[in-house]
């Protein structure tokens, strides 16, 4: 139903959209560029920031690019299988954000609360075998929700309340809330939402206690410092998560998930985790450097 029926907003919303895809399309290239080119932070923090970055481009690929189709054409329709292909990819690069951010939070758990010991505890395999759990884990719930879907026969002539093939409008409409439904709702916002956010929450205040507690650590400002953006960038990314989600339930308005869902953009977080960061800002000196 995208965002507005009135056909003077179309050319002003196929602008803020383009430029908004443009941004952080770019932003998040530019970081993962600087990450591989850069030898000085081939670190696990930067090798989890630089997928997160991968992750946000797929994420917001599969919205943008075909509302901005949508606005130039004058048209609203997509496919059965286009939506279902739309909904499993954002699910995908979303549950992948989830995770991601939890393991950078344990990962600055490590480095400041067992700093002497961090190369060994995150070494590259563990690294690595986190970012195939990560994208295991997200395929499987990809997959869970597509089977919820799929067993709804009845997709023609449907009014989705969003400017995307939204996972929370498609499952409203395939299931009633029996208990079954119910649980599955509770288990996926467990393992998603609460778990998560808690755990992210414990780790970063574990650090803020010793930190602000031990005068030895005071040298690691540095380090403590993307603690910080981690929970800027960690507050944006669930906050207005869970106002879309949760809002989503107890409202019906075809335009309330729609302007919720565009208040949280993978383009806010190339600025936020540049702005403390000094090694990033460095690297990606050195590599507009390079670049001109």
């Amino acid at each position: 139903m995208g965002l507005s029926e009135d056909p003077a907003l179309q050319h002003i919303l196929f602008g803020l959209f383009l430029s908004m895809y443009l941004v952080t399309f770019l932003g998040n290239l530019l970081i993962i560029l600087a990450v591989s080119s850069d030898s000085h932070i081939h670190t696990p923090m930067y090798f989890f920031l630089s997928n997160l970055s991968l992750a946000d481009i797929g994420f917001i690929s599969t919205m943008v690019p075909k509302m901005i189709v949508n606005l130039l054409n004058h048209s609203r329709v997509i496919s059965y299988g286009g939506c279902l292909t739309q909904m499993s990819v954002f699910i995908i690069f979303g549950c992948m954000d989830d995770l991601l951010l939890t393991m950078m939070a344990y990962d600055r758990f490590v480095a400041i609360c067992h700093h002497l010991h961090y190369s060994v505890i995150m070494n590259p395999c563990l690294c690595g075998f986190i970012l195939l759990l990560s994208l295991l884990i997200s395929l499987l719930e990809s997959q869970l929700q597509n089977f919820r879907v799929l067993n709804f026969f009845y997709f023609k002539d449907i009014e989705i309340s969003n400017f995307f093939c939204d996972p929370s409008q498609l499952l409203n409409l395939t299931s009633s809330e029996t208990f079954s439904s119910t649980i599955v709702k509770c288990f996926v916002f467990a393992i998603f939402g609460f778990i998560p956010i808690s755990w992210i929450f414990f780790l970063l205040l574990q650090n803020y206690f010793l930190y602000s507690e031990n005068p030895i650590l005071k040298w690691e400002v540095q380090t403590f410092s993307t603690c910080e953006s981690h929970l800027a960038v960690v507050c944006v990314f669930y906050g207005t998560g869970l106002e879309m989600y949760l809002g989503s339930a107890v409202s019906h308005s075809p335009r309330t998930g729609a302007v919720v869902s565009v208040m949280y953009t993978p383009m806010l977080k190339p600025f936020i985790y540049s702005l403390q960061n000094k090694d990033l800002k460095n690297s990606l000196g050195r590599l507009c450097s390079r670049l001109y």
